[in-house]
């Protein structure tokens, strides 16, 4: 895999800022400097070429695992790819424990990101909903047959295929749904729920309008994590699903 090879040519500070970086979600200049014992600027000179690398996102003062647009020049994403192959089984369970909510021939917006993938993927197996999404890896894992999918915004943003545009709020605006399925980077101990992609945020707020119900789809590795800025509370959504029997359940 690219990320793989990409990896193994870090150093050991580099390998282990990573590592840091995808357990709690989010990094520190200062930190990093503290626990390395060495200069802020030999932390940043680290940050920055992971960042180049695709590895991670630069942000003031820190960076990220995430994807986003920060400033007028720096474009980063995470690899799609290493997306796809970390916590698989937990992402599979979300999935399942997601599609078993959902009515038959119910309307559903889907968030960009690989657990709206596989959750996609899911249910696809049965036939009959209304499908909205800014995701074009969501709306090419339904079968056009057997389901109306329909696709939000015209700019192709990265290479998760994730969709921006004023076009995704004014259609969201107009619409209602029965079921937004809604990602996110991270849930901290608050229960704050953060992502660090801010052109995203937007469309989540909105998507979250539009629908009836809402369900966030989150691996439990999120929670107890920061990212860049708080869109939502978890009290804001009718179901929280981890994959797990404590957070899975609807609100009464």
């Amino acid at each position: 895999m690219k990320h793989d090879t990409q990896r193994a040519q870090l150093n050991q500070r580099q390998n282990e800022i990573l590592t840091r970086a995808e357990t709690s979600g989010f990094v520190t200049i200062e930190g990093l400097a503290e626990e390395f014992g060495v200069s802020a600027q030999t932390i940043r000179r680290d940050i920055i070429h992971l960042s180049e690398a695709g590895l991670l996102q630069r942000f003031h003062g820190g960076a990220g695992v995430g994807g986003g647009t920060i400033g007028s020049s720096e474009t980063v994403r995470l690899d799609h790819e290493h997306k796809l192959g970390i916590a698989v089984d937990d992402k599979l369970r979300v999935a399942e424990a997601a599609v078993a909510l959902l009515p038959n021939g119910a309307s559903v917006f889907f968030d960009v990101g690989t657990t709206s993938e596989m959750t996609a993927s899911a249910l696809n197996r049965r036939p009959g909903f209304r499908i909205f999404t800014n995701s074009m890896r969501v709306a090419l894992a339904f079968d056009p047959a057997q389901h109306d999918v329909n696709v939000l915004g015209r700019k192709v943003e990265g290479r998760d295929g994730s969709l921006v545009g004023e076009e995704i709020m004014l259609s969201l605006a107009a619409l209602r749904v029965d079921y937004a399925l809604i990602g996110c980077s991270a849930v901290d101990h608050e229960g704050r729920v953060m992502d660090f992609d801010l052109s995203k945020i937007a469309v989540k707020k909105a998507a979250m309008n539009a629908a009836t119900q809402k369900f966030l789809i989150a691996t439990p590795s999120k929670f107890g994590r920061t990212a860049l800025s708080v869109f939502a509370e978890l009290s804001d959504f009718d179901a929280v699903i981890d994959g797990t029997a404590g957070r899975s359940a609807a609100k009464a």
